[in-house]
């Protein structure tokens, strides 16, 4: 088993390089930060990171096609790799709908436009001249002028079923959005079927398993970190998620009205317990243990601490590199 974290660049950059030195330091394989427009920019901040740190691996977790051409994303975790010397990683998603509709994008055809996104990636970053025409994209002759160096693998984020079998079809791995083993277990099945449906044996498929954690000593506190990024999780939930669940579509919506009005103080407060539970791992750090246990079972090969890791998130992943060495195995 290996392990990862979560950036979300809200933070200063100061204090996201000094928490990389730490992630590093402390054992950690993978640093993902979060690609939103509204945070300090993905790519200026993985130079940084890059610049700082020696052996983690690292990349966007996730970018989308919608606000960035894929060619564009190509020669960015190009020049990654080459800032790096080869630890660069890509995830590739369709994107939050909710961020995408408040700067007028609208979330057509996802799976196309992903599957599109990665065919010219790859093509680039093999030093190819393009010639594509999809239903999503066009290049006519694209080349990058300059080689990344190695293979960088590419990830594709998701929840629904749909997007998981492409990453089995087509990607290096997957960063399956979930936290609930139930969910988890049906996103490994989902990715099987995409290998098979590909054709490919690949034995060393990367089972990311991207969980919303939030970790202390005190069960309150890490449960009361964790509503903001629950709200979002929950209001973005595919109804196939919710189906086994006790969770209302009523107590959903409400969460969802609060957001759209962007009142965050509300929708946090809306989160229910039972949305907690469903969709974060929080509370002691023998819960994250206990889950990533599960997880192993399923065939994850890759936990991610994701936002907000906690109410002090560096405090929150030294007792996770604590008790790690036991899980690795």
């Amino acid at each position: 088993m290996k392990f990862g974290v979560e950036f979300v660049p809200y933070l200063r950059l100061d204090t996201m390089v000094a928490l990389a030195k730490e992630v590093e330091q402390l054992g950690f394989q993978q640093i993902w930060v979060c690609d939103h427009y509204h945070n300090r920019y993905v790519h200026s901040v993985l130079a940084q990171l890059a610049l700082n740190t020696r052996r983690v691996q690292l990349g966007p977790g996730v970018t989308n096609p919608y606000l960035t051409h894929p060619a564009v994303t190509a020669a960015a975790v190009a020049t990654l790799n080459e800032l790096s010397h080869g630890r660069a990683l890509l995830g590739m998603s369709s994107g939050d709908p909710f961020f995408l509709e408040t700067v007028g994008v609208k979330q057509t055809k996802p799976v196309t436009s992903v599957r599109e996104a990665i065919h010219i990636i790859r093509g680039l970053l093999a030093g190819e001249k393009v010639e594509f025409e999809g239903e999503c994209f066009t290049c006519r002759g694209a080349r990058l002028r300059f080689r990344p160096g190695n293979h960088i693998p590419i990830y594709v984020g998701g929840r629904r079923e749909r997007m998981l079998r492409l990453a089995g079809e087509v990607a290096d791995g997957a960063l399956i959005n979930a936290s609930h083993p139930v969910d988890i277990e049906d996103a490994v099945k989902s990715i099987k079927e995409g290998l098979r449906r590909g054709g490919r044996t690949q034995t060393d498929f990367d089972y990311v398993a991207y969980l919303a954690v939030s970790i202390d000593s005190d069960e309150k506190k890490a449960r009361d970190a964790a509503r903001g990024v629950v709200a979002f999780v929950a209001s973005s939930a595919p109804e196939e998620s919710l189906a086994h669940r006790s969770i209302s579509a009523e107590d959903v919506e409400v969460v969802r009205r609060y957001l759209r009005r962007g009142d965050l103080a509300k929708a946090r407060e809306a989160v229910t317990d039972e949305m907690l539970e469903e969709f974060s791992v929080c509370g002691g750090v023998d819960i994250l243990v206990n889950r990533v246990e599960e997880l192993k079972k399923i065939g994850v090969t890759t936990v991610v601490i994701g936002s907000p890791i906690g109410p002090e998130p560096l405090q929150s992943l030294k007792l996770v590199a604590k008790r790690a060495p036991d899980l690795s195995g």
